[in-house]
Formats: C-alpha cells, sequence, structure tokens
C-alpha cells in the first residue's frame, strides 16, 4: 500500500453494553466519511464478525482476518479488504475469540493493535475500531491503538449502567497505556424525538458524568436491520433519516478534526 502524507486520526467506537448500535455506527460513520473525500479503514475487533458480514463479507469463508495479525502471524496491510461502500475492512473471524487468552500471555498486550496498525498510519485519513461489547483485552487494544474514543448510547432507562464503568475504564487506559487519548462524547443512538423519555435519559447521563453529547441524535430506523441483512450499509440505499444523521455526523468530525469545536446536542432542548 502506498505512503503518503495523510495524518491518521484513529477513532474507537467502544460500549460494553450490546444492542445500542455501535456496530451500525462504524458502518455508517465509515461510509459516511468516504463519501466526504476521506480514506477510511475500519477494524472489527469482534469475534462475531458482525461488521465484517454488515460490509458484505461472510466471516465464515475468510482465511485472513484480524486475528492473525494480532497474533503476529500476517501483516495488517494483507489482510484489508475492499467494501462496496469505498472504505477498506481490517475483518474479523471467530478465531478472534482465542486471540484473548493469547494475548494474556504476551507482554505489552495492550499495544498489539497499535503496533499492528502503526505500517498503515498514513494511508489513511480516519481508521475506525469497532470495540467488542465488553471490557477485555480487545476493547484495551482498541482504546490504547486509538486517539480519541466515542460511545453510542442507547436512549433508554438504565442506558447509564454500563457508561460509569466504560469511563473508568477510559481512565485506566489514559493513566497506563494511553495518556493522549480523547474521550470525544455519547453518540445517542435509536433516538425518537417525539418523546420525552430519550431526553431525560441523555440529560441524565450529561449530568451525572458531565460527558458530552453529540450532534446529531441517530434516530431508530428499520433502515439499519435492513442495510446489515443487505451487506451494505444504511448510505447505500434511498435516501432515509438514518443515513442523513450519519452524514451530518461525519462533516461535525471531519471539521472538529481539523480544529474546530465539536457540535453537542443539548436534549433540554430539542423538540
Amino acid at each position: 500500500m502506498r505512503k503518503d502524507l495523510r495524518v491518521t486520526t484513529v477513532l474507537a467506537v467502544a460500549n460494553q453494553k450490546g444492542g445500542v448500535a455501535k456496530t451500525t455506527t462504524v458502518a455508517s460513520l465509515g461510509a459516511a466519511l468516504s463519501a466526504l473525500g476521506q480514506r477510511v479503514l475500519v477494524v472489527d475487533l469482534d469475534p462475531q464478525g458482525c461488521l465484517t458480514f454488515s460490509l458484505g463479507h461472510n466471516p465464515d469463508r475468510l482465511e485472513r482476518s484480524v486475528n492473525e495479525v494480532l497474533a503476529g502471524d500476517l501483516d495488517a496491510v494483507d489482510a484489508v479488504l475492499k467494501t462496496d461502500d469505498g472504505m477498506d475492512l481490517l475483518p474479523a473471524t471467530i478465531d478472534l475469540a482465542g486471540a484473548e487468552a493469547l494475548l494474556l500471555m504476551r507482554p505489552g498486550r495492550e499495544f498489539a493493535l497499535k503496533r499492528a496498525l502503526s505500517p498503515l498510519l498514513g494511508s489513511y485519513d480516519v481508521i475506525i475500531i469497532d470495540c467488542p461489547p465488553s471490557l477485555g483485552v480487545l476493547t484495551l487494544n482498541g482504546l490504547t491503538a486509538a486517539q480519541s474514543v466515542l460511545v453510542p448510547l442507547q436512549c433508554e432507562t438504565l442506558a447509564h449502567r454500563g457508561v460509569g464503568q466504560l469511563l473508568r475504564t477510559v481512565r485506566e487506559v489514559q493513566a497506563i497505556t494511553n495518556p493522549d487519548l480523547v474521550l470525544l462524547g455519547a453518540l445517542p443512538t435509536l433516538y425518537d424525538a417525539r418523546t420525552t423519555h430519550s431526553r431525560d435519559v441523555l440529560a441524565d447521563v450529561s449530568d451525572r458524568y458531565s460527558l458530552a453529547v453529540l450532534a446529531p441524535p441517530i434516530p431508530r430506523t428499520v433502515k439499519f436491520a435492513e442495510a446489515s441483512a443487505s451487506g451494505a450499509t444504511v448510505l447505500a440505499g434511498r435516501k432515509n433519516k438514518g443515513a442523513d444523521a450519519y452524514r451530518e455526523l461525519a462533516d461535525n468530525l471531519v471539521k472538529h478534526w481539523a480544529g474546530n469545536e465539536v457540535v453537542t446536542f443539548a436534549p433540554e432542548l430539542a423538540l
């Protein structure tokens, strides 16, 4: 892969709670950034391979994946796949489930992904890491390799229960393996603007943890499930509100990485 003078932004998307549209966010944001002219690599760190599948590749049929990369048996560039949405993919297979045990026996285990991605820095504008729904060594690798972390947050009662634990993990990573890691904030997902409940949940999380809530909130729509089943992102289909939200988020993040303030959402002011 040709190296150039690109300055690469590495973003981890993490939440140990499942069902919060984490993988949907990685895929859709990656596609939206690609549409803006950014060269994007998405990294699937989840042994379930949901990101890999949602981008049109069958994890059960792949011989090369991030598992071999983390094990040191393969250079990351040799495992990268193309996708129909314009971004590149470092895929996952079920074999990644064994990587946790392998990495635990190695010194510097939290730095395996950072070392593996190092040769790719400069070849991409943005690398987005889809962390697994846990706080194990794979997520620690994602947070250690990243410059910033985004937390998808489902707008429902008790959504904050996992946030505190994740934020403690982020602080530990900042203290031990990645002092430059920046917490961008929470991204509201499955948001229903018609209810006060969604706004109340976001306001509670924002107040409780002094956590920025990013704009725009991602609305609840069946289009996300339909897109995942088809092996493409929601941006590939007809115009819809979910795709529009991720396009706006991508635009906001590109401006933020260029030096502007991150755009936040004020749930108490939403109508």
